[in-house]
């Protein structure tokens, strides 16, 4: 039975998370001896010498890496680094996306050597494979370099697959793309089943939309309706607080009539941000947009600014952030929350001058945590707002993958983890 944990993950939790097999379980009598393939996610960002400034990708795979190796498995790492253009393997193949830096971090992190292949298939794969004691980490070769992954080709993931015996996928931030190594590999692998990472995602996410502590308050920013309405549309649907930010809002406040100067707008998603306004007042649902925003002469660290009531946006200026009476209408609307979801910036926070709402929003939610909120970060900009503000640690859970968590958010299947196993 799952025990209760904060953060509305109560023991029943929801249909598709429980509907997956996951490492846990799998016995040392399923795995001892056995060549598992997992994919994990290490496109960890490198610096202008090569070295990794940010290794959180890594460390957050090594629950599952260190699970299957106690268990006797030999584990075989797949993973993307970058995006490789090109037609040909020859063509894509750079040193720069080349995996080499990734793997002396986890030797360093497993206290044992990770040897890499320079390729993911082929014989030297299959040689090294052989050679591998229980136990043992290998680490294959970025696997963009072959298009076979991306285009999820049956010939290439049937290669990658022919070295293993059985898969485990604990790369979020790629499952919802149906690559080779996140879908195509299962058509041949039994079983396939979930990593601690991915199982770790599914239940904080989905149970904070199916089954959240109330009152459930969703913040939502970013630069454009467009790249959220999904997950806007879905949440009209479930949460009891909807507060927008970031560059979508000057849409909205243009669909109202006001005039917005030089902010960024979506003329054809007008109709679409009255009909989202008329959505929440029909669902009860409390729409907060800010009353005030900070204003720009121009978008640049070092413009000009000024703060101005949303009625009063002078042309030629352009809005960039919350005002400080709209932080104050956001901290007291989720004063009373247990669960908040975080997912996109309320301005340009890049820009220390434009990062103030983004950083009181970050603070609040530490503040929340503490008292008891389930608070999560999904993923994208909003993760990087909190590592900058430095209060990443105090969330209840911050998401690894952008992309998967908005479209999880909206209720939409994850290819990656459709094809694993059922319970």
């Amino acid at each position: 039975m799952q025990t209760p944990v904060k953060c509305g993950r109560q023991t029943h939790l929801g249909v598709r998370i429980v509907s997956k097999k996951t490492v846990a379980n799998l016995s040392a009598a399923d795995l001892a001896g056995k060549r598992v393939l997992v994919r994990v996610d290490f496109n960890v960002p490198l610096d202008d010498q090569g070295k990794i400034t940010d290794d959180t990708r890594i460390r957050a795979a090594l629950p599952t890496i260190q699970d299957l190796t106690a268990k006797g498995a030999k584990v075989i790492l797949s993973s993307h680094f970058g995006r490789p253009k090109g037609e040909t393997f020859a063509e894509r193949v750079k040193d720069k996306f080349r995996l080499t830096p990734v793997a002396a971090r986890l030797s360093e992190l497993l206290g044992k050597p990770v040897p890499k292949p320079n390729d993911c298939i082929g014989d030297e794969v299959k040689a090294q494979v052989a050679a591998m004691q229980n136990g043992d980490v290998l680490l294959l070769e970025n696997v963009r370099f072959h298009p076979g992954e991306e285009a999820n080709t049956p010939e290439f993931a049937q290669e990658l697959a022919s070295v293993a015996d059985l898969y485990v996928n604990d790369a979020f931030g790629t499952a919802h793309r149906a690559h080779a190594s996140t879908e195509g590999v299962t058509r041949y692998l039994r079983p396939s089943v979930a990593g601690y990472l991915i199982e770790k995602e599914l239940q904080y996410l989905q149970s904070a939309i199916e089954n959240p502590q109330r009152p459930l308050a969703a913040i939502v920013g970013g630069s454009k309706v467009s790249s959220k309405i999904g997950v806007i549309e879905t949440l009209l649907e479930k949460v009891d607080k909807l507060l927008l930010g970031g560059g979508m809002i000057f849409t909205f406040y243009k669909a109202r009539g006001l005039n917005v100067g030089k902010s960024l707008v979506e003329e054809d998603k007008l109709e679409l941000a009255r009909t989202l306004e008329a959505k929440a007042k029909e669902r009860g649902v409390a729409l907060l947009l800010p009353t005030d925003v900070v204003v720009a002469d121009a978008f640049a660290a070092d413009a000009n600014a000024q703060i101005v009531s949303v009625e009063s946006i002078p042309d030629g200026w352009m809005g960039l952030d919350i005002g400080p009476d709209a932080i104050k209408t956001f901290q007291d609307a989720l004063s009373d929350c247990k669960t908040v979801i975080w997912n996109g910036p309320m301005g340009v926070f890049e820009f220390d001058k434009f990062a103030v709402g983004t950083e009181a929003i970050a603070h609040s939610l530490a503040g929340l945590t503490g008292k008891g909120a389930c608070t999560i970060i999904g993923g994208g900009d909003s993760v990087a707002a909190v590592e900058k503000v430095g209060v990443a640690e105090q969330m209840s859970h911050i998401s690894t993958g952008g992309g998967a968590s908005l479209e999880l958010l909206e209720g939409k299947e994850l290819p990656g983890i459709v094809a694993l196993d059922d319970a």
